[in-house]
C-alpha cells in the first residue's frame, strides 16, 4: 500500500509531500485529520530560518503579525510521541517533522520542513527534545527553498507573509 500525498498550495507556489502513514500512523493520522478539517488553510509560515527550517501550523497565524504566532495548539490535542524502529527517518533536507514544546508528547498541529540535514533533532540522537519525521517533500522543493529565502524580521517571521492557501491529501493507493 502506498502512502498518501499532501499537496501544499502556498502564496509562493505548490509543493507535495509523501506522508509516512505506514511508519508514523499516529503523527501522520493527526496531520491528515487536520488537513481534512481545513485547519491549515489560510495560515501563514511563522518561523523561517535560512539553512535550518521553515515552520508552519500555528492557529494564531491567520494574522501573520499576531504576537501569539508560534504559541498555538491543536484542536485535536497533543500527539503522543512516536518513535518507529526505522532509524532512516532522519531530519534530512525536505522532511516534515513534528514541532513540540520540548516536553514529551507535546506535538500538535505545528510542524517544520527541514532545509538542511538536522540530525541533532532526530528522536534517536542524544539529548532531550526530539522531532519525529512524518513525511518528505517529493515535488516542489524549490518552493520550500523560496520560503526559506524570504527576508525575515527579528522574530524569524517573513517580512512579506507567506500564506498557505490550501492543503489537501490524497487517499493512499492500495
Amino acid at each position: 500500500m502506498a502512502n498518501p500525498t499532501a499537496t501544499f498550495e502556498t502564496s509562493l507556489g505548490t509543493f507535495k509531500a509523501e506522508i509516512f502513514q505506514d511508519q508514523m500512523p499516529i503523527t501522520a493520522g493527526n496531520f491528515i485529520a487536520l488537513v481534512k478539517s481545513g485547519f491549515y488553510d489560510g495560515l501563514h509560515f511563522h518561523r523561517v530560518i535560512k539553512d535550518f527550517m521553515v515552520q508552519f501550523g500555528c492557529e494564531h497565524t491567520t494574522d501573520p503579525n499576531s504576537p501569539r504566532a508560534g504559541t498555538g495548539s491543536s484542536p485535536l490535542g497533543n500527539v503522543k510521541d512516536e518513535h518507529p524502529i526505522d532509524l532512516s527517518l532522519s531530519n534530512d533536507v525536505g522532511t516534515l517533522s513534528m514541532a513540540n514544546t520540548g516536553q514529551p508528547d507535546s506535538g500538535g498541529a505545528q510542524f517544520f520542513i527541514n532545509t538542511k540535514h538536522n540530525a541533532f533533532l532526530d528522536y534517536f540522537s542524544p539529548g532531550a527534545s526530539k522531532h519525529p519525521v512524518f513525511g518528505k517533500v517529493t515535488d516542489g522543493l524549490d518552493v520550500v527553498r523560496a520560503i526559506e529565502a524570504a527576508p525575515t524580521d527579528q522574530r524569524d517571521r517573513p517580512r512579506t507573509p507567506v500564506k498557505m492557501i490550501k492543503v489537501t491529501v490524497s487517499e493512499a493507493a492500495v
